[in-house]
């Protein structure tokens, strides 16, 4: 299909904005991703970045910036925090456990959505929480489908190998026992956005011993059914 606008600085820009939803990109992956000339893709990363469009991050790789923030939240159009509310407690209710949903943002990935347990003994992650990329079934959902080189780059010093990213691509599902936090127990499944990519991870987590360990065959169902609705609802608001 044909996206182009006639406006052709406004469509690579747009390209350049689109190959960034999967997250920290290097200038050569930024050319290899849209197709276009170093030189355009440089200046016009210079250019959205001037502007807050674009951001780097401490390694100098390029992030969407946090203007993108700002505007979606003027708009109140946040589709994904839209539509989570009602699956996140479908999902609470269901396994009996906290159900978060994680996006990454740089070398982290932040809680925006979640639905504590009432009562109880539980795993709490309030909106906002910065966790690291190196450790729990959320991490291993937002990185198990990135490109060879990202890959292998979040894989140093992460607590989760090779094979495990691989059984999760297999699976559709990551399941972590201890790897964030001793005692704690995760599953997620994949959030993908219109395009396909991988957007971000819903998850639930809790004690080990209420979840076992195995918890991904008590809950991977439910919480892969959790990330198919979201995807939907992505999909649907987009058409």
């Amino acid at each position: 299909m044909d996206n182009s606008s006639g406006v052709g600085v406004i469509d690579k820009a747009a390209q350049v904005l689109d190959a960034l939803e999967a997250g920290p990109t290097t200038l050569a992956q930024l050319v290899a991703a849209t197709g276009l000339a170093r030189p355009t893709v440089h200046r016009l990363a210079l250019a959205l970045v001037h502007h807050r469009l674009v951001s780097r991050d401490i390694q100098g790789r390029f992030v969407l910036g946090t203007r993108l923030v700002e505007l979606a939240s003027a708009a109140g159009e946040d589709r994904l925090i839209a539509s989570a509310g009602p699956v996140l407690m479908q999902l609470r209710d269901a396994t009996g456990e906290s159900a978060q949903i994680f996006r990454r943002q740089g070398d982290w990935r932040v809680c925006v959505a979640s639905a504590e347990r009432p009562i109880g003994l539980r795993d709490t992650i309030p909106v906002g929480t910065q966790l690291s990329m190196k450790a729990g079934s959320a991490a291993q959902v937002l990185l198990a489908w990135e490109d060879h080189d990202r890959l292998l780059e979040g894989l140093q010093s992460a607590r989760f190998t090779p094979t495990v990213l691989a059984g999760v691509r297999r699976r559709g599902w990551g399941q972590s026992l201890g790897e964030r936090e001793p005692g704690v127990a995760s599953v997620s499944a994949p959030v993908r956005g219109p395009s396909g990519r991988v957007i971000a991870a819903v998850s639930i987590s809790g004690p080990i011993e209420r979840l076992t360990r195995q918890p991904g065959r008590l809950h991977a169902e439910v919480v892969c059914n959790a990330g198919r609705i979201l995807t939907e609802a992505l999909r649907k608001n987009n058409d």
